[in-house]
């Protein structure tokens, strides 16, 4: 299990709030700072998903984490008639909100503010489900999967893309430099929030990926688990289904 990584390390709030209060400080210039930070491979990476997800035809979908609404709104080329983003950040949602009204989806897609740890859907309501870059910042891994696993229905999808530590050399030793040196630079540079973007390379660098992330979804009732390593191991997307 991963160490209990938190962005404010004098702080009395739990992760989870905390959390929120990152992700609201930084909400406003999250999207350019993100392709700035991943040169713009994190698109790449979501039209992966969004291809694993179209390929089961969901008519029901809920992204997890879901931020300023980007994998959401990708999710609007599937078939699916309705699609939920669920997020502690209301910051984030208001910009998502926004997004959304732009692009003449709001018809279908309903932004939420929620906790992954207490989804406000009944059990087996969704066909698909999707996290990015999200699970590394539940307060408790475990609980908030099973909850996933709850509101997921039988046989539906369920996709996690988030960041991982490459294995070979010399990307592993490029992946640490540029992660403890180069990310947080950027950050600071570029947010309110000079803890934020520390926060997020130290919370990637002690998550668990790979066959360890696939053996706690296993461990939580997930089957079909397998991981596929994006971009030399930077980022794994991992697929997963439920009995």
């Amino acid at each position: 299990m991963s160490k209990n990584i938190t962005p404010y390390k004098d702080s009395e709030l739990g992760k989870k709030e905390q959390v929120a209060k990152m992700f609201d400080t930084i909400s406003g210039n999250y999207d350019n700072l993100n392709r700035v930070i991943s040169f713009g491979i994190d698109v790449k990476w979501r039209k992966k998903v969004l291809k694993i997800v179209t390929n089961t035809n969901p008519e029901t979908i809920l992204d997890i984490a879901t931020g300023t609404g980007d994998l959401a709104i990708l999710m609007a080329n599937t078939s699916a008639k309705k699609i939920t983003g669920l997020d502690i950040s209301a910051g984030m949602l208001e910009v998502g909100v926004k997004k959304i009204a732009q692009k003449n989806l709001s018809n279908r897609i309903e932004m939420i503010l929620g906790d992954s740890e207490n989804i406000p859907f009944e059990d087996n309501y969704f066909d698909a489900i999707t996290v990015a870059f999200g699970v590394r910042n539940f307060e408790n891994l475990e609980k908030g999967l099973a909850e996933i696993l709850r509101v997921l229905k039988p046989n539906g999808t369920f996709v996690i893309l988030e960041t991982s530590v490459p294995d070979k050399t010399p990307y592993k030793q490029g992946y640490h430099f540029y992660s403890n040196n180069i990310l947080p630079i950027i950050g600071k540079l570029f947010s309110k929030d000079n803890v934020a973007y520390g926060y997020l390379s130290e919370s990637a660098a002690a998550f668990p990926y790979g066959e360890a992330l696939n053996n706690i979804l296993r461990k939580i009732g997930f089957i079909d688990v397998k991981a596929m390593p994006q971009t030399f191991g930077v980022a794994t997307i991992y697929v997963a289904s439920k009995k």
